[in-house]
């Protein structure tokens, strides 16, 4: 009988590909979630068990019917009545990145870091690997229209993965090639300071074998050592045929690592990536003159507005902002950001569990939008005013995009 794995959590970003990953290598795959998601459903349709519940009970159960062999577990649960259940048991837990490195013994590692772009990054590496026909294995953290969000092939000599650096997890790793698309310091929860983040990312790249990045980056995080490519490079929409430059910054890196590991031409490389459909939630149309996108900080936000602006030049955006914490040190961060938009909503942040208790002050859109320079903007909520008023943009003939790491995106989801 196959080994049998268990995740908790396993509709989150971090744990589906891992979970697909496991069942294309062989293994039993179930496990547990609080809500459904994208990742969870694309797991149902694999076959694949998922509770929506995290009790003892269940797991009890799910074990005498076929014994979990290893319980892993996101970096967001420290304690629950699962893991109380498997270590009791002296079942063996663990985190996302000793599970992956199971499936790095022969494998040598593409890994994708940064605060900005690493999962188009990731993606597009995919997509050109898949669309060049080399076989590859990988672990990206959102849906993919070209094929499942985690993949396992035995005959592989590369595997490109999303290396978070939320709760350190890139750090477990020393890739063959590292890929920096962008740096900007974040997640204040795990990096109390800038240069504690700064020194984060300047590790991964001593301890990677070579890293590919832009210039800027560089200077960002100087003074850093390693074995360092640098390129200061804005590629055409000529030469890659992506709406945005931040997408097509993310592929002329992408399109470095394909030189380095294939022998494919620059132009072959350049009509592959051209032709990238994207991935869930970066800038994801969900219906016409409706896009859903990730942003969630202010850099991202500029760029994603900067590659709307290129595709209609009257933008709406609903934004919802993610984690008090965070926002606490961004608020004078957002001044200038939304110029140029026809008209903002802003919502209430989204708070994971565990955020209000530990946060100071608790902000409201109107504290935000003070802060704003030359933006016609105004307070929101997710209900039926709200849709209307998209609605009425859309006919409108504006383009409106939802920027969202939190709920706002399976809302919009819904009322269409």
């Amino acid at each position: 009988m196959s080994k049998h794995i268990y995740f908790s959590g396993i509709g989150g970003a971090g744990l589906a590909p891992l979970a697909e990953i496991a069942q294309d290598a062989g293994y039993k795959v179930s496990g547990s979630d609080l809500h459904e998601s994208l990742g969870s459903k694309e797991l149902e349709h694999r076959g694949i068990d998922v509770v929506y519940e995290q009790t003892r009970a269940n797991i009890e159960a799910e074990h005498l019917a076929n014994p979990i062999d290893w319980l892993v577990h996101t970096s967001a649960i420290k304690n629950s009545p699962e893991l109380d259940f498997i270590r009791e048991q002296g079942i063996k837990v663990s985190k996302r990145d000793e599970f992956l490195s199971e499936f790095l013994q022969n494998q040598k590692l593409i890994a994708v870091a940064g605060t900005h772009g690493k999962t188009t990054t990731t993606g597009m590496l995919v997509w050109a690997f898949t669309e060049l026909g080399i076989p590859v294995s990988y672990s990206i953290g959102t849906t993919i229209s070209f094929g499942p969000s985690g993949k396992y092939d035995k005959d592989s000599s590369y595997f490109v993965y999303e290396a978070d650096e939320y709760d350190r997890n890139f750090l477990k790793f020393h890739p063959a090639i590292a890929v920096l698309p962008a740096v900007d310091y974040d997640h204040a929860d795990i990096f109390k300071t800038v240069d504690d983040y700064k020194d984060a990312f300047r590790q991964f790249i001593n301890q990677s074998h070579m890293t590919v990045m832009y210039e800027r980056t560089k200077k960002y995080l100087e003074p850093v050592e390693g074995n360092i490519e640098v390129f200061n490079y804005s590629a055409t929409r000529e030469e890659i045929g992506l709406a945005g430059q931040f997408r097509r910054d993310d592929a002329y890196l992408a399109k470095q690592v394909l030189l380095k590991i294939s022998d494919f031409s620059e132009e072959q490389i350049n009509e592959v990536l051209s032709r990238f459909p994207g991935t869930s939630r970066r800038f994801e149309e969900l219906a016409p003159g409706l896009v859903s996108d990730y942003a969630h900080h202010p850099t991202e936000i500029k760029a994603t507005i900067e590659m709307a602006l290129e595709l209609n030049k009257n933008v709406v955006v609903v934004y919802e902002p993610h984690q008090n914490e965070r926002q606490l040190k961004l608020i004078y961060q957002y001044k200038d950001i939304f110029t140029g938009v026809k008209h903002l909503y802003w919502l209430p942040t989204f708070m994971p569990p565990g955020d209000r208790e530990k946060s100071r002050a608790v902000l409201a859109p109107d504290d935000f939008i003070k802060t704003l320079n030359n933006t016609s903007a105004e307070s929101a909520e997710m209900n039926d005013e709200l849709w209307s008023e998209i609605e009425a943009h859309i006919a409108a003939g504006d383009l409106v995009v939802g920027m969202s790491a939190g709920d706002l995106d399976a809302w919009l989801r819904r009322q269409i």
